[in-house]
C-alpha cells in the first residue's frame, strides 16, 4: 500500500508539470498572434526609413555617377565620385565641411551657455516678470522663423557697414543671427532639469560664502550635464542642417556651408544628372558628424529629455 501511495503523487505530478510547461509556449504564441501586425508595421517603417539611406550610399558608390544610371544595388562599386568631390576646385567641399562644423559647433556651444544662464535665473531666482517672461519665450516659438529673415538681412547689411566681420557673407554674422533664437524651447527644457536639483545645495554653498556665479559654474553645471549635452546635440543638428538663413547670408563659394554648397552643386550648375554622384557622396559624408554624435551621447540624450521634460 505504501508503494502504491508513493507512486500516485508522481503519476499525478508528471501531467501537471507537462501542462505547466506547455502553457507558457501557448501563451506566447497567442500573444504573438495578437500583436503580429505591430511587428509588421515596425519592419515596414524601418524599411521605409532605410530606403533613402541605402539609395544615397549606392549612388555614391556607383562609378557612373549619374541620376539615370542610379541603382539601389549597383553592380560595380568604386570611389570615383569621392575623388571627383575632393578634387573639384570650383566647389571646395572640404571648405564647406569646415564652415559647417565651425558654425554649428560655435552656435551650439553659445546656445547652451545662453540657455543655461537664462534657465538658472528662471529656476533659482524670484523677480518681477518671471512668469510672464517664461510665457513670452513660449509664445515667441509659435511664430515661424521665416518671418524674421527680411529683418535679419536688412539688419546685418547695416551691421556690416560698421563691423564688416559680422555682416552679410560672414560666418560670425550667421552665428550671431542664429543666437537670436537660442532662447525659447531650450530654456524651458533646461529649466525643467534645473528644478530637479535640490535648492538645499545652493543654500549650503551660500552659507560657505559662494556667490551665484560660483554656484552656477562650479556646482550646478556639473549636476545638469546630461541636459547640457542634450541641448548641445539638438542645437548642433539643427544648425548643421540649416539651409534657408545660410543661403541668404552666405554668397561666396568659400564661405558657404554644406547645405548651401551641395544645393548650389545641383541647381546653380544646371546639370543635376552630371553631379548627382558627387552630391550623394557629399551627402553621405555630411551625415557622419550627426551619426557619431548620436551614437556617442545617446545615454545623455535619453536621460536629459526624459528628466527635463516631466518636471
Amino acid at each position: 500500500m505504501s508503494s502504491l501511495n508513493d507512486s500516485l503523487p508522481l503519476a499525478i505530478s508528471n501531467p501537471i508539470r507537462k501542462a505547466e510547461a506547455a502553457r507558457p509556449a501557448r501563451s506566447q504564441q497567442g500573444s504573438f498572434r495578437r500583436v503580429w501586425w505591430r511587428h509588421g508595421l515596425a519592419i515596414l517603417a524601418l524599411l521605409w526609413a532605410l530606403f533613402p539611406v541605402v539609395f544615397i550610399i549606392s549612388a555614391a558608390l556607383n562609378p557612373s555617377g549619374t541620376m539615370n544610371t542610379a541603382e539601389l544595388f549597383p553592380k560595380n562599386v568604386a570611389m570615383i565620385n569621392f575623388d571627383a568631390l575632393f578634387s573639384d576646385t570650383a566647389r571646395p567641399y572640404l571648405t564647406w565641411y569646415k564652415n559647417s562644423m565651425v558654425i554649428a559647433g560655435s552656435g551650439a556651444l553659445a546656445s547652451v551657455f545662453i540657455g543655461a544662464c537664462a534657465a538658472y535665473a528662471f529656476s533659482r531666482m524670484r523677480f518681477t516678470g518671471r512668469r510672464p517672461g517664461l510665457f513670452a519665450l513660449l509664445l515667441l516659438q509659435m511664430f515661424p522663423a521665416l518671418l524674421a529673415f527680411v529683418a535679419l538681412y536688412v539688419t546685418f547689411v547695416a551691421v556690416g557697414d560698421v563691423l564688416p566681420a559680422f555682416g552679410i557673407n560672414t560666418s560670425a554674422g550667421l552665428i550671431v543671427a542664429y543666437l537670436g533664437g537660442a532662447m525659447g524651447a531650450n530654456v524651458w527644457l533646461l529649466k525643467g532639469y534645473f528644478d530637479t536639483v535640490p535648492r538645499e545645495l545652493d543654500e549650503a554653498a551660500m552659507v560657505d560664502g559662494a556667490s551665484h556665479a560660483r554656484i552656477f559654474f562650479t556646482m550646478t553645471l556639473r549636476l545638469v550635464m546630461p541636459i547640457l549635452v542634450t541641448v548641445f546635440m539638438l542645437s548642433f543638428v539643427g544648425l548643421f542642417g540649416e539651409f534657408l538663413l545660410a543661403s541668404i547670408f552666405l554668397r561666396d563659394v568659400d564661405s558657404q556651408t554644406l547645405g548651401v554648397g551641395l544645393w548650389s552643386m545641383m541647381n546653380v550648375t544646371g546639370d543635376r544628372n552630371k553631379y548627382f554622384g558627387q552630391f550623394c557622396a557629399g551627402a553621405m559624408l555630411a551625415s557622419l558628424p550627426v551619426v557619431l554624435l548620436y551614437l556617442g551621447f545617446q545615454k545623455q540624450l535619453v536621460g536629459g529629455l526624459t528628466q527635463g521634460s516631466v518636471k
